[in-house]
């Protein structure tokens, strides 16, 4: 990391600032909204990755690659959700240090009830805020942020 002494402009500052605040807002705004369906941010987003998979399972590395997770902080969801019957987790024969994570009736339940009032808010609070150029530009900018 190059510390090089060189502070922020005070208009480099002030984006930083309100892109620090966006965030925080409807960071906000989105976990509360899945409390209250009785999801937390973490189980939703695990659920999601196990829905967009078509038989409803995901090794845990291929889990923990998706969410860009420490393996060993999906493990400790996975093992909370199973608690609560969201998934289940099996160990892999071929590969003993292996596991899948497989989403069960509950947990698709869960996030079927879930989803619609989610993706209500982020329209809200995100997507139609934008214009279709504001979308596309975003994007881009976007794109370069992620390494």
């Amino acid at each position: 990391m190059n510390h090089d002494g060189r502070w922020l402009r005070s208009d480099e500052e002030a984006l930083w600032r309100a892109w620090l605040g966006v965030h925080a807002r409807q960071h906000v705004v989105i976990a509360r909204d899945l409390k209250a369906s009785g999801l937390s941010e973490p189980d939703f987003e695990v659920l999601v990755h196990l829905t967009d998979a078509p038989d409803g399972k995901r090794r845990l590395s291929e889990l923990a690659a998706g969410l860009q997770w420490e393996r060993s902080r999906v493990s400790h969801q996975v093992t909370r959700m199973a608690k609560r019957r969201l998934v289940e987790r099996h160990d892999v024969a071929e590969d003993a240090r292996g596991a899948r994570v497989v989403i069960t009736r509950e947990g698709r339940a869960a996030i079927e009830k879930a989803a619609p009032p989610h993706v209500a808010r982020v329209r809200e609070v995100f997507v139609d805020r934008l214009d279709a150029a504001d979308r596309v530009d975003l994007a881009r900018i976007l794109r370069k942020l992620v390494p």
